[in-house]
């Protein structure tokens, strides 16, 4: 994906309280995507200003801007994550949300883990599904619309079933379209 004179870096950033092993696991999945430098940079703990507390989670859009205004590298996609329960308006939660004009997205690892929903543990799971959820905010940020493919990682995952089965790479459709610009 990256040219000769161009290349693309990606930075995670936790925002709260996130595990630094499910970040450097996340680090290195998402590597493998997208075939170049991924940081852990530091992100911010307060979240207090995007919670609403009538609905019990943050509104991703004010953490995404307060996370859009954070100093970026050239050339670098930002991609916060957090371990609490996101929403849009009209929507009952989001497993994520992107900025496609600053390059920065932001997804939740709370409705990934099968603990979530009573069920046991799956860490390899879990891992997975925020690795798809990454990729496909990222792919917004290169602009990059929702794909009609469900095996695409464009595609919307509406419920955790979308996501599981989804795969992690671009389709035959949306690849060619992930040429950043410098």
């Amino acid at each position: 994906m990256a040219g000769n004179d161009y290349q693309m870096k990606i930075a995670l950033r936790p925002l709260g309280d996130v595990d630094s092993e499910v970040m450097n696991e996340l680090k290195e999945e998402v590597g493998l995507v997208f075939h170049c430098p991924v940081e852990i940079k530091q992100g911010f703990s307060y979240l207090a200003h995007a919670y609403n507390p009538e609905r019990k989670q943050y509104l991703a859009s004010n953490l995404l801007a307060t996370l859009s205004n954070s100093a970026r590298e050239r050339n670098e996609r930002i991609a916060g994550v957090v371990d609490v329960d996101l929403y849009a308006p009209r929507l009952n939660f989001a497993f994520g949300e992107a900025d496609v004009v600053s390059g920065t997205a932001i997804i939740s690892l709370c409705r990934l883990r099968q603990e979530y929903y009573g069920l046991a543990p799956d860490k390899a799971l879990f891992i997975e599904r925020a690795t798809k959820e990454i990729v496909h905010e990222l792919g917004h940020t290169f602009g990059l619309r929702h794909c009609a493919n469900p095996k695409c990682v464009m595609h919307f995952s509406n419920s955790l079933a979308d996501t599981d089965y989804k795969e992690l790479n671009f389709c035959n459709k949306c690849h060619p379209k992930m040429v950043p610009t410098p």
